[in-house]
């Protein structure tokens, strides 16, 4: 059966609205339960505002707004942390909090002491998680039994090409030490959306690609305006669409493909009905680009430095990574160039929309 995917093109004007109508045609009611709770899986990739980096304010109030005129009262924003990202300066930055104080919603931070993280023991067969943590996939034991609502950007990704709904597991479902998975990070994916299916009563996802990032994502990214939002409640043909809108051939990315002959969801547009916009002459033309610390990362994933990954990684001086990371990021890039870029996207349509909820 063919799966639905919602696309429809949007203004700063008119998003809210939009968004309620890409829930709409993409048959919220259809994959949510209203009887239990719904996480609102945030996307927070930086804990500096760069535009088309993470989950945008009027993406989580489209969002909150549509759900609870459909009738969805428990609503829960969470996020997890990484070692190199502060989601709490993260939902400052990005103005997510003063929607969550409009909507009275309290954001949930998934690595704070009161969040019982239980091991989990999967029905379904894992490719590699069981083998990467030997001692016990663990996963934050709140997020069982509640509705999973993905709130990702349309963008690159330096290890997965792409990054949207399946990859927005990535920071709810794993702890801190996530990053022992990149050198299978494909089939990673694959598992954490099998537990999904396992823990969660329904799955949903709304892509915002009113400013999409090309290049080296997820962070050190060229954005660009491109006006459209996805919604849908299969997380393999949505992250599909948005590959071939991108320019990508959702069949050469490796999670979208396993996903697919695992029977996970449908990642050939043949099997994807789109509902709203015509995009069979969309592509943005996207390309992925290294940077020097993802050629680093590389390199330990896959090559001439795999050897050493477990040193490098898993052990007492493996901070210099992260400290590494935070340098060229946080320090070099943003201050030198990012900053530009922001001030410029501030400028534009988009831009006043995000102050606004300042």
């Amino acid at each position: 059966m063919k799966s639905r995917v919602a696309v429809v093109k949007t203004s700063p004007d008119s998003v809210l609205d939009d968004i309620e109508r890409a829930l709409k045609l993409a048959r919220v009611e259809n994959f949510l339960k209203k009887d239990v709770p719904t996480i609102l899986k945030v996307n927070i990739s930086w804990h500096f505002y760069y535009p088309g980096c993470s989950t945008t304010p009027w993406q989580l109030d489209g969002a909150a707004s549509s759900l609870k005129k459909l009738g969805y009262r428990d609503l829960i924003p969470a996020q997890n942390r990484t070692v190199v990202i502060n989601p709490r300066l993260g939902a400052e930055n990005n103005h997510l909090n003063s929607v969550m104080k409009k909507h009275s919603l309290r954001f949930v931070y998934l690595y704070e002491p009161d969040i019982e993280w239980i091991i989990y023991k999967p029905r379904a067969r894992m490719l590699v998680l069981d083998k990467v943590y030997k001692d016990g996939i663990q996963i934050p034991k709140i997020l069982i039994g509640k509705n999973a609502f993905h709130l990702p950007t349309l963008k690159t990704h330096v290890f997965t090409t792409i990054t949207g709904a399946m990859k927005n597991a990535f920071g709810g479902l794993l702890n801190d030490n996530r990053h022992w998975t990149h050198a299978v990070i494909h089939e990673a994916l694959v598992d954490l959306l099998q537990i999904q299916k396992e823990i969660h009563p329904g799955i949903f996802c709304l892509t915002d690609g009113t400013i999409a990032g090309n290049g080296a994502g997820p962070r050190i990214m060229e954005p660009e305006i491109k006006n459209y939002l996805l919604a849908s409640g299969d997380s393999v043909a949505i992250d599909a669409i948005a590959a071939k809108m991108m320019g990508f051939d959702p069949l050469d990315l490796r999670f979208l493909s396993l996903a697919r002959e695992m029977g996970l969801g449908n990642a050939d547009p043949a099997d994807i009905e789109i509902v709203g916009e015509d995009i069979s002459n969309v592509n943005f033309h996207f390309y992925v680009k290294d940077t020097f610390a993802s050629r680093g990362q590389k390199a330990i994933y896959w090559g001439r430095l795999k050897s050493f990954e477990h040193l490098l990684l898993r052990t007492p001086i493996v901070p210099w990574s992260y400290i590494a990371s935070r340098f060229y990021h946080d320090f070099y890039w943003y201050f030198f160039r990012g900053r530009k870029i922001v001030r410029k996207f501030l400028d534009t349509g988009w831009g006043r929309l995000f102050e606004s909820y300042r």
